[in-house]
């Protein structure tokens, strides 16, 4: 397992699927990726919910938002946990061959809303990242404006 490489370890890092999914899409468990909202299932941050920040193959674990511990000088770093302690239970569908597995076992209008599902995430996605570009213009609005003010 640990002289495996990347990627045979990508597929080890996989975990069950929360039921109303693994009847959605009729598969038990699948690989995690950054995205994913989990559930932790077994540890210090049982019942805690958040999303997938990063995937560290090499070191098979999960970062996930909102999950931190504090280390000795007080800096808050980010918990990593086993793919085996979490439950998924809202999927990445921005990816379209990840969309694709999943749509090879389901009927015609099954695939149908998972692609309406994926459209959606999509444009959540961008709208997030229209929210982000406005925050950063914002102070660069601030400054040009104090520039201007000094010059008149």
């Amino acid at each position: 397992m640990y002289n495996a490489p990347h990627h045979i370890k990508r597929k080890m890092i996989a975990s069950h699927l929360a039921e109303d999914l693994m009847i959605k899409y009729k598969i038990r468990s699948i690989p995690v990726v950054r995205g994913d909202t989990v559930k932790i299932m077994r540890g210090n941050f049982k019942g805690e919910t958040g999303k997938v920040r990063k995937v560290d193959v090499t070191k098979q674990r999960l970062e996930i938002e909102g999950i931190t511990i504090t280390k000795a000088d007080g800096k808050a770093v980010s918990y990593p946990v086993h793919a085996s302690n979490v439950l998924i239970t809202k999927l990445n569908l921005t990816d379209p061959w990840r969309r694709r597995k999943l749509e090879e076992r389901l009927p015609e209008e099954e695939r149908k809303e998972v692609e309406k599902e994926a459209e959606e995430q999509i444009k959540e996605i961008e709208e997030e990242k229209a929210k982000e570009e406005e925050k950063e213009e914002i102070p660069e609005k601030k400054e040009e404006k104090a520039k201007e003010e000094e010059k008149g």
